[in-house]
């Protein structure tokens, strides 16, 4: 049997109290294989940003309980959460969350400074395709490359997994394409876990696994016999 990167039992998570309140997750139950691509796909609100954000050390649950490997970080301290996000995971979101004063190679550089293993970022730039853009401004660079940049800062910790919240959001569907496609690579060539939050039904097509989400709960779980890549998704 495949390892595991996460598994989770019986999570949800509830915000506020009595009538109004929000039911994020009903009872989630999964269990996600390492080295794999997943897309959680579903409308806003249907739940997989909380999951995301739970299974990322982001949050907790209100109960139910979720391991990283043979770790449950359902029983973590937010001293012992901050250094699994930090040793274990990279995040990618809508937003690049870029310093506008930084270049490309110094946004990449605040991470390697508090990384337990990093590579340099010039290399981590150069596996985005942005090697030679290191010196710019991220008001010099596209949203696409501002992207990039922003995965090779993730990347640049050497991450087990990388999280990433609807990383296309912004981006038109050729640049959104160039983006899944350094993802793509990345899982391929150093074998990381990508898990992939979004609404864009389209990304499913490179996927290994696709989990659906409506209503805070799993609706439908598949695997693609067969992946596209990332340059022949039609959006």
């Amino acid at each position: 049997m495949a390892e595991l990167a996460y598994r989770a039992e019986a999570l949800t998570r509830t915000y506020g109290e009595g009538a109004s309140a929000v039911h994020a997750l009903r009872g989630v139950d999964l269990q996600l294989p390492a080295g794999e691509i997943v897309v959680l796909l579903g409308p806003s609100g249907s739940g997989k940003s909380t999951l995301l954000n739970i299974l990322g050390g982001l949050d907790r649950p209100s109960s139910g309980r979720a391991w990283f490997r043979d770790r449950e970080l359902t029983a973590m301290t937010d001293r012992q959460l901050t250094r699994y996000r930090r040793d274990h995971l990279g995040f990618i979101f809508q937003f690049y969350n870029l310093m506008p004063s930084l270049t490309a190679e110094e946004n990449v550089e605040l991470v390697t400074e508090i990384a337990r293993d990093p590579m340099p970022p010039h290399e981590a730039l150069a596996l985005v395709g942005l090697g030679a853009r290191r010196g710019h401004f991220p008001s010099q660079l596209s949203g696409g490359e501002q992207q990039r940049v922003a995965i090779a800062r993730a990347v640049a910790k050497q991450p087990d997994v990388l999280l990433c919240d609807e990383p296309t959001g912004a981006l038109d569907s050729t640049t959104g394409r160039e983006v899944l496609g350094v993802l793509q690579h990345l899982n391929q060539s150093l074998g990381t876990t990508v898990l992939i939050v979004t609404h864009a039904a389209a990304t499913a097509a490179m996927a290994d696994r696709v989990i659906r989400f409506a209503d805070g709960a799993i609706r439908s779980e598949e695997r693609n016999a067969s992946k596209l890549r990332a340059e022949e998704i039609e959006w």
